[in-house]
């Protein structure tokens, strides 16, 4: 069995409350995440900041790697808050500016996923996360990097990986298009050969899939690492095995929180790791295709990112 290191029960993140009429907050918006940004959004945008008599400005996204453009030029024009509103990888682009800055990062969800906004409790429905913007706290989370790329949420190898290619290029987004593409790969896609250095061990594993999870889940609730915490200073690495397309009630675990208890489940928790695979193999950080490897450096950067989030308990 895989070793595993001892959870930190106490939560070691600080947090803090916000005057937010005091916060400089500017908005970086995807029109093109999940089901799309309305005019109306805007205008519920623009009036609530404005009754709450709050500094801020707001701009939507061109390209890729804009959002992170975006959020250098705010925290250099001396914004305190940068709000990502979009999917996983808008939040992430939005991250890559705000991390190890004095800058406070929020999100309002509006992908197809939306894993760490869920784990981080932020409401699905845009009026009220809007809302937790305006009264959440500030809690210092970890983040880390996969082969340089930085990584908030749940970054992965294998299987995960290649759905992540495949989806990055599919016509129809969401939950059925995502569910459509795993039926198709998982009747194919095969087990590869790992060895996990980490913990000070050297482990052969067997996967396919290994999920590298700083919070529980990849988004719609699929919790791959349901004890995560993204303020514990410490990875889950999960390992699936593969298992036969008629086991309905693995699929049920991944949704209901306990995939960890099954046998086709192996988790450890690490700071750094170095996996080398047997063959080239696909990965994917925060949900987005990132191409293939055989080498994957695993770098935790603790207490690294501000962000407002409801509740302390992450």
């Amino acid at each position: 069995m895989m070793q595993t290191s001892t959870r930190q029960h106490v939560n070691t993140s600080t947090h803090q409350h916000v005057n937010t009429s005091e916060v400089k907050t500017f908005f970086i918006i995807n029109k093109y995440s999940g089901s799309g940004f309305h005019k109306e959004m805007e205008t519920l945008l623009v009036d609530q900041c404005r009754s709450r008599g709050i500094e801020f400005d707001f701009a939507y996204t061109q390209a890729r790697a804009h959002a992170t453009a975006l959020a250098s030029g705010a925290i250099a024009n001396g914004y305190d808050t940068v709000v990502a509103i979009g999917g996983d990888g808008t939040v992430n682009e939005v991250a890559q500016a705000v991390v190890n800055s004095p800058a406070s990062m929020g999100i309002i969800p509006k992908g197809s996923g939306n894993g760490l906004a869920r784990h981080l409790r932020i409401p699905m429905h845009f009026e009220r996360a809007l809302d937790h913007v305006f009264s959440s706290e500030v809690v210092t989370i970890d983040t880390f990097r996969l082969n340089g790329h930085l990584s908030l949420n749940v970054s992965g190898i294998g299987f995960d990986g290649c759905i992540a290619d495949r989806f990055g290029s599919y016509k129809r987004r969401g939950f059925q298009g995502y569910a459509r593409i795993v039926l198709d790969e998982i009747k194919t896609f095969q087990e590869f050969e790992a060895t996990i250095h980490a913990n000070g061990e050297i482990m052969q594993k067997k996967a396919f899939v290994i999920a590298i999870a700083n919070s529980s889940q990849y988004g719609n609730n699929a919790r791959i690492a349901p004890s995560a915490s993204v303020s514990d200073q410490l990875l889950d690495i999960s390992i699936l095995r593969r298992f036969p397309a008629y086991r309905l009630d693995l699929v049920y675990a991944l949704f209901a929180g306990t995939i960890d208890r099954s046998s086709h489940c192996e988790t450890t928790r690490i700071t750094n790791a170095t996996i080398n695979v047997d063959k080239p193999m696909y990965f994917h950080v925060d949900g987005e295709p990132t191409g293939k490897a055989e080498e994957f450096r695993i770098e935790l950067l603790p207490t690294s990112l501000k962000m407002l989030t409801p509740t302390s308990r992450v």
